[in-house]
């Protein structure tokens, strides 16, 4: 089976069909709906086979469905029919889901993707459980508003960076991973990673993509027993 891997964020749409290396992509933006992002995938993968999506969407999903629009993009997604607009069946999951389930090796892993928002998730014994961390409250307003893009922007790289390794000492102490992975664009920034964290990979959005077409058993979906398809 050929999956394209989808992952919708806010300034940029980027596929890869499982098979090959390279991903395409295309700017999002506040403007863009879902139709118009459909559009654009059919045009820009019209020379790939493929015969199932996974699409990782930037909020929340409930039965393969939005149930909330997008801070970031245009109008219209709750309530859109991915499966009849890309007329091929679809898996609809939340964004940070996708990466931390390409991101997964084994065990209990929390998944940290620090980006516009924060984005959580966590993967159990090869099952993902999508989360809603970034909204909890902390200080005097929620752990998105200081280690968010905005909170990078306000208060800058340091004190950001300080206020990252709180939030991640946090969620650590109330969670007790075996792995933590800290992903997202601002991942990168970090100077010095927290205790007991490893650094991940956007890329393994794609691979999250491709495992959730995968048999279906433990085994496929767990790092140790899953083989990369587009490796």
């Amino acid at each position: 089976m050929i999956v394209l891997a989808v992952d919708i964020g806010g300034t940029h749409v980027k596929m890869l069909v499982s098979g090959r290396k390279q991903p395409r992509q295309f700017d999002s933006g506040p403007t863009m709906t879902p139709a118009h992002m459909v559009k654009r995938i059919q045009q820009m993968t019209a020379d790939w086979s493929f015969h199932v999506l996974s699409v990782g969407y930037p909020g929340p999903v409930l039965r393969n469905r939005p149930v909330g629009e997008p801070h970031n993009l245009g109008r219209g997604w709750v309530g859109f029919d991915f499966e009849a607009a890309f007329e091929h069946p679809v898996k609809l999951i939340n964004d940070a889901a996708m990466q931390a389930l390409g991101s997964y090796r084994g065990g209990k892993m929390l998944f940290l993707g620090l980006g516009t928002g924060l984005g959580s998730a966590i993967v159990v014994d090869g099952i993902v459980e999508p989360m809603e961390l970034g909204h909890l409250p902390y200080r005097k307003h929620t752990y998105e508003h200081y280690v968010g893009e905005r909170g990078l922007e306000r208060k800058g790289k340091g004190t950001w960076r300080r206020y990252v390794a709180d939030v991640v000492a946090r969620l650590v102490a109330a969670l007790e991973p075996d792995d933590v992975v800290l992903g997202g664009g601002n991942a990168r920034l970090l100077k010095k990673l927290p205790p007991g964290c490893r650094l991940g990979a956007n890329a393994n959005a794609f691979v999250g993509g491709f495992r959730l077409w995968a048999t279906g058993d433990k085994k496929s979906r767990s790092g140790k027993n899953f083989k990369d398809p587009h490796k």
